[in-house]
């Protein structure tokens, strides 16, 4: 039995020890730690510390070649196969807009990142794993057969840092902060949501408005947002894989949001795990958290544009979906019959 104490770093070791098939994630919960403090405490052994530095590391990370983009939730894991290719950095945003590998990122949430080196009956595996100041997993990079681990010591090596303690001083997550009354900002939610030309204006409308996501679309009204099936998300992908249509698929952490833009093909469940395994898109989705899916449609300066979005049970989204777009084109019209087609759930049934 694992000690519920809050465990030091060498009780950490053990457990890794004494449980080595566990998942860190899996593990970390059940010590009663972060992720983080699971990973900190292997420092000057099998992890060292990084300096956080988002031009050194992803302006330089093409350098290394193939490896894999890791970026998850609690309910969501997103992995893509690719090259760390055209950057953009910026203060408060920075992006990567490879053709494989496609992010958004926020460096605030970027606190902790360590080199980690597993030593496997298959070899070392090498990754980079970074993580919010709540300890959280933020982004992760994981070396493969084909990356240049030359380039990749190149990069990391100078960014070392001094620091390398085996612990992680942690902070507590800030709870999200929802509108008390909906219903008393819903005539303004509408007329800023049908005035939108750009879905990235949303975000700007649920700032001033001080409404979460999941508020806006409950109040805006069944002919912008109406609630689906929850195994309607799964519908939708076996149906986008057999008519071969590219979809965009959005997965965030608190830090940073990943996208595969593109068909999919190889969709199987297992368990209440819904996966993707496709040569260079991975996704696995926990279709038991969804507790609530929903239809939305924002318009833009091109005509409107429909997602399918999932909720926890806490309201937090899970993941998103779109048609790809042709650049300056309206949506696809088969994304549009899908998402139209599926079951809807009446409100009184979300009550």
């Amino acid at each position: 039995m694992i000690q519920s104490a809050r465990p030091d770093a060498a009780a950490i070791r053990a457990a890794r020890e004494q449980y080595p098939k566990m998942r860190e994630r899996d593990l970390a919960r059940t010590l009663g730690v972060s992720e983080a403090e699971l990973v900190a405490a292997w420092c000057g052994r099998q992890a060292r510390r990084i300096e956080i530095d988002m031009e050194g590391i992803f302006g330089g990370m093409e350098t290394a070649g193939e490896v894999m983009a890791l970026t998850r939730n609690e309910s969501a894991v997103h992995e893509k196969i690719g090259v760390y290719d055209n950057y953009y950095g910026g203060r408060h945003a920075s992006m990567m807009l490879g053709a494989e590998i496609d992010t958004r990122m926020f460096p605030k949430h970027f606190r902790h990142a360590f080199e980690v080196v597993k030593r496997t009956d298959d070899g070392e595996k090498r990754s980079l794993q970074i993580f919010d100041a709540a300890g959280d997993a933020v982004h992760k990079i994981h070396c493969r057969d084909a990356t240049d681990l030359d380039a990749w010591a190149a990069l990391l090596d100078p960014l070392e840092a001094d620091n390398q303690t085996d612990a992680v001083l942690t902070e507590p997550v800030e709870a999200t902060k929802i509108h008390d009354d909906p219903a008393s900002v819903a005539s303004d939610l509408r007329t800023r949501w049908e005035k939108m030309t750009d879905t990235h204006q949303f975000v700007l409308i649920l700032r001033k408005l001080g409404l979460s996501r999941l508020q806006a679309v409950e109040t805006i009204g069944e002919d912008m947002a109406w609630p689906i099936h929850n195994d309607g998300v799964a519908a939708m992908l076996r149906l986008s894989a057999n008519e071969e249509l590219p979809i965009m698929c959005f997965v965030g952490s608190r830090g940073c949001i990943q996208i595969h833009s593109g068909p999919i093909s190889n969709v199987k469940p297992m368990g209440p795990w819904l996966n993707v395994m496709d040569p260079t898109f991975h996704l696995h989705l926990r279709m038991d958290h969804i507790d609530q899916a929903w239809a939305v449609r924002k318009p833009t300066d091109k005509g409107h544009v429909t997602s399918i979005e999932a909720y926890d049970v806490k309201g937090d989204l899970i993941i998103q979906f779109f048609g790809k777009r042709i650049e300056g084109q309206d949506e696809r019209i088969g994304w549009r019959e899908i998402v139209e087609g599926l079951p809807r759930h009446r409100r009184m049934e979300l009550a």
